[in-house]
């Protein structure tokens, strides 16, 4: 497993993931933003040519996570499938044979603005189905970034990305956590996801993904 950066957050130990998830030691619990499962199909679905096995590979991902680390509950911060025409047979079949290989794990899913349009996802997956905010000890775990009076918010839905400029003007456009005094954004994990390009100012922290490691900016 890549290994985890640790930082401290609203005085708790988490992992910034370089598969882009948090991970929660003291509650062995594994957060992930807008995986948007059955994005691809949805587009092939309205005639757009784009590449199959997204949600394959967002499961081989997030199977291999919990292989690795000791997890006790998977919460999912909005957008776990994309569209109605995610509802597609094949990705149903997979997201289904995926949760019969982890029977005994808590998921709960905190509905996004795609899952608004997409519907909840079947009640055979056994996900449990809220609004938000979810609040988890000194967090409020939110799909978005919006404040909460009394916690620090972890949130999706920006999919935040940094645009790094190297010699002769190269650029490259990386995932990255955002992390505010009072609120925090992970970023998307599914394959086939935009970004949202984020700066860094005095009230924030950049860590970027790239090459299975977490960089620290500045």
């Amino acid at each position: 497993m890549p290994a985890p950066y640790p930082v401290n957050l609203a005085g708790e130990e988490l992992w910034l993931l370089p598969q882009k998830a948090v991970y929660w030691p003291a509650q062995e619990t594994l957060l992930v933003a807008d995986v948007h499962f059955g994005k691809a199909a949805a587009y092939r679905s309205l005639g757009q040519p784009v590449p199959h096995g997204t949600t394959a590979s967002n499961i081989a991902a997030l199977d291999a996570l919990l292989a690795d680390l000791p997890c006790r509950q998977l919460i999912f911060l909005g957008d776990f499938l994309h569209g109605p025409g995610s509802h597609a047979p094949g990705t149903l079949k997979a997201l289904s044979d995926w949760r019969e290989r982890h029977p005994h794990l808590a998921m709960t899913l905190i509905r996004g603005n795609h899952d608004k349009r997409a519907g909840d996802p079947p009640s055979t997956l056994n996900i449990r189905v809220v609004p938000e905010p979810l609040l988890l000890g000194p967090f409020a775990v939110q799909h978005e970034p919006n404040p909460h009076p009394s916690r620090h918010v972890l949130a999706g839905h920006v999919h935040p990305v940094y645009h790094l400029t190297g010699k002769g003007r190269q650029r490259l456009r990386l995932a990255c956590f955002r992390l505010g005094s009072d609120i925090s954004l992970l970023p998307a994990f599914g394959a086939f996801t935009g970004g949202y390009r984020v700066e860094r100012d005095k009230d924030c922290k950049i860590f970027v993904v790239g090459d299975n490691e977490i960089w620290p900016i500045g």
